[in-house]
């Protein structure tokens, strides 16, 4: 019987340490790279890229009726928004060189490169596109009258596929055209302008408007080419004492045989826009092209990551007019800067 029980005790105690080594191989850790379905972690992490969905890549569009500084500081806004924004962007990017004949080309041929978005930079750009398609989503800048130029039913709602930012300030003509009569004397202003361009016509007819009122005139001169800029300047000598020129594509494009013209004859030079300033021009009321480029850029965020239509983004004007004056210019026509005008220096 003693017999039988030490065999007992030892069969126990042989299932207990079976027990025990169980226990110890189940709660184990796992080895390095196992997940709990036998899995590495390699392949977790595999499976989990594969479910995730690549960034959505756009395609935008950019019709641009002529190079020069202002045009291209907007652009530079505008694709600065896109990468704040951190958006993927394929660019289509086409230049009329101040041909309005090419711009219909242009136009069919983004919408027949079947693009997302198309950036539409001037007044010639923006109405050619938005004649080509009613579908394709148009974000616009540098263009004078939205609703004029029939891009927008209104500022506030423009309906339909096309939004954008205008660089016409309402101030910024009849401060400009005060500026020249009460500051600068000015009886006869002389302005060269391209009479084909519907941004240049409603800005020359603000400034006629306001010249009247104020009992003064405007000599218009009309150039249909950059080639024709000078003569059309040098046509207005005799007749005037200065000189405006607005954010005219055609003339700002040739901007250097204006202020040559300007200079030699001591005359002043108001124009449309700071680029203008530092390339010469005496004094602007205006904005930075750029930031109206960003602003625009920020729409087409809208459209493309959160679906936003173009018909439910309001149009926007310039924010902060202010004047800016060339100091070197001033020197070269012998004019003195009054501190009372509150003028930035270029």
């Amino acid at each position: 019987m003693k017999v039988s029980l030490n065999k007992l005790a030892i069969l126990l105690f042989g299932v207990v340490l079976m027990l025990a080594a169980c226990g110890t191989s189940s709660n184990a850790p796992k080895e390095e790279g196992q997940n709990q379905g036998g899995g590495s972690q390699q392949e977790e992490n595999q499976n989990e890229n594969q479910n995730e969905e690549p960034a959505q890549k756009f395609k935008i569009g950019v019709t641009q009726i002529v190079e020069h500084d202002s045009l291209n500081a907007a652009f530079d806004g505008f694709k600065k928004a896109i990468e704040d924004a951190g958006l993927d962007v394929e660019w289509d990017e086409q230049n009329a060189m101040g041909e309005p004949s090419n711009n219909p080309t242009i136009a069919a041929n983004l919408v027949n490169a079947g693009v997302d978005l198309i950036f539409a930079n001037s007044t010639p750009s923006a109405q050619s596109v938005a004649s080509e398609t009613q579908d394709i989503p148009i974000v616009f800048t540098s263009v004078t009258d939205a609703v004029g130029a029939e891009l927008v039913e209104s500022m506030e709602k423009p309906g339909g596929n096309v939004t954008g930012t205008i660089d016409n300030h309402p101030d910024a003509i009849p401060n400009t055209i005060k500026f020249l009569k009460e500051q600068l004397n000015a009886k006869n202003i002389g302005m060269v302008f391209n009479s084909g361009e519907q941004n240049s016509r409603a800005q020359i007819d603000i400034a006629k408007k306001t010249a009247e009122e104020l009992g003064i005139k405007i000599v218009e001169a009309s150039a249909s080419t950059s080639a024709e800029v000078k003569q059309a300047t040098e046509s207005l000598l005799g007749k005037v004492d200065s000189f405006y020129i607005i954010t005219d594509n055609t003339v700002v494009s040739a901007l250097d045989s204006v202020v040559d013209v300007a200079n030699i004859n001591k005359l002043p030079l108001m124009v449309g826009e700071f680029d203008s300033v530092r390339n010469g021009g005496l004094a602007a009321y205006g904005f930075e092209y750029y930031d109206i480029g960003y602003e625009a850029g920020q729409m087409a965020v809208k459209i493309l990551k959160d679906g936003v239509k173009p018909a439910d983004i309001p149009a926007q004007v310039p924010q902060n007019l202010k004047l800016v004056m060339n100091k070197e210019t001033a020197e070269t026509i012998g004019l003195e800067i009054k501190e009372e005008w509150k003028a930035e220096l270029e």
